[in-house]
């Protein structure tokens, strides 16, 4: 998948930043980190004097009457008229709990990559996993002066300085509503990185808060759809295309997080080798005037290692001269399907269609025509059956990318190909909606 090289890529370049959640801890600790309710649950079954108020903030029937930082504000005053504190009582909790299972791929990133972690978790993992070279930040502690390979920017705070966590209803405020050095940092973290998002489910509350502060800055400086989300399980279309509106998040299904850490693993030596030169390349056709040669477009990687480029220079995919290059390397990867002998091309130009039709909107742009017409070359030379003459992997590219293309792609590829063309295959895609 080009999103991995992508991702590979901002790697290599120093430029990731990884947004990890409970799931993530879990992931790490083969489950044992509990959930945000399960973790108020349990103060309440071994701390709070009201034997009944865990069933009546967490009710087996029926929904919770409250906010889940709305129960731990209840808690907390139960555990204050004992004498305890909330925060402590849950850093001692969670400090408790360590890395266990069978995790060598995320293992190998951690000891081996540079790169930036925010995270709304309170526990140390991740320090844990990347050793030495780790700087862990977080509200309340002093702040490093020092560089590291990784650093570690806990948004809600951690068991280090349990009085900055964020748990109650009054914390959340203060936290929302402050302006501090380190939400500057975070800031700053998450606009100048390809972010990855792993540990969430898209519904969630911390998720969609921090991402809003910053989809306007990340849509309106758009550079390669630089948030991705990864799902251990399939994600809907109305779902996918309602992130990819809203806070330009690109979605990677059916993943878990080792198989995510394993594949970055695969992708990483060709990003690191490639790095230097795709920068140069980039910059010449851009700024110099030069054009990419048929023998690097030939290759399937070259549209990903482009859009790469762009990322790490921070150039916007919405400038019109990196749109016009788009088109002509449409154009020229149209020309290069026609050469003898070129089945590999087919299949190549279907994935690079796809994937441009992910990251930008085309309607109203130069390269409209292009692409176009290109998607009808692409779609009219594919076929589901193995049929002589036309390309069956395109299919299965076509048939696998069409959910990953943007909404308002989809409507206009649709009307182009229900007007233009009478390809049954092409009808059967872009009929899905």
């Amino acid at each position: 998948m080009s999103e991995f090289f992508e991702i590979a890529y901002a790697a290599a370049s120093k430029r990731l930043c990884l947004f990890t959640g409970t799931g993530f801890s879990k992931a790490l600790t083969e489950g044992n980190v509990p959930g945000w309710q399960e973790l108020i649950e349990d103060v309440c079954a071994s701390h709070v004097e009201n034997s009944d108020l865990k069933e009546v903030l967490f009710p087996e029937v029926g929904s919770n009457p409250l906010r889940l930082e709305e129960a731990a504000q209840i808690v907390e005053m139960d555990l204050a008229g004992q004498g305890k504190n909330l925060h402590e009582v849950i850093a001692n909790n969670i400090a408790e709990i360590d890395i266990s299972g069978h995790i060598p791929n995320i293992k190998e990133f951690f000891s081996e990559r540079s790169f930036r972690i925010v995270t709304t978790n309170y526990d140390k993992l991740s320090e844990k996993l990347a050793g030495s070279d780790c700087q862990s930040l977080s509200p309340g502690m002093p702040v490093p002066k020092s560089s590291s390979r990784v650093k570690v920017f806990h948004v809600h705070g951690s068991v280090d300085y349990p009085p900055r966590m964020v748990v109650t209803a009054d914390n959340y405020f203060n936290f929302m509503n402050s302006e501090t050095y380190f939400s500057r940092k975070l800031s700053t973290v998450l606009h100048e990185n390809t972010v990855v998002v792993l540990g969430y489910s898209l519904g969630d509350t911390n998720l969609k808060n921090i991402l809003s502060d910053y989809s306007g800055f990340m849509k309106d400086h758009f550079v390669g759809s630089s948030i991705f989300f990864v799902s251990r399980s399939s994600v809907d279309q109305p779902i996918r295309d309602y992130y990819a509106a809203c806070y330009g998040i690109r979605v990677i299904d059916n993943t878990d997080i080792e198989e995510f850490f394993k594949e970055l693993n695969r992708q990483y030596p060709r990003a690191e080798k490639i790095l230097s030169r795709s920068l140069k390349s980039v910059d010449r056709v851009l700024n110099k005037g030069t054009s990419f040669k048929d023998s690097f477009l030939k290759m399937e990687d070259s549209f990903p290692e482009i859009v790469s480029s762009l990322g790490a220079q921070g150039v916007s995919l919405e400038s019109p001269d990196v749109v016009k290059m788009f088109g002509d390397i449409v154009k020229k990867k149209q020309k290069l399907c026609g050469e003898s002998g070129a089945w590999e091309q087919y299949e190549h130009l279907a994935s690079w269609l796809i994937n441009l039709g992910s990251l930008i909107d085309i309607e109203g742009r130069s390269l409209e025509a292009p692409y176009l017409k290109a998607v009808k070359y692409s779609m009219e030379h594919m076929s589901k059956k193995k049929l002589l003459g036309y390309s069956w992997h395109a299919y299965k590219r076509w048939d696998a990318g069409w959910k990953n293309v943007r909404a308002a792609n989809r409507s206009l590829i649709k009307s182009y190909i229900l007007e233009h063309s009478g390809d049954q295959d092409a009808e059967r895609i872009v009929s899905r909606g």
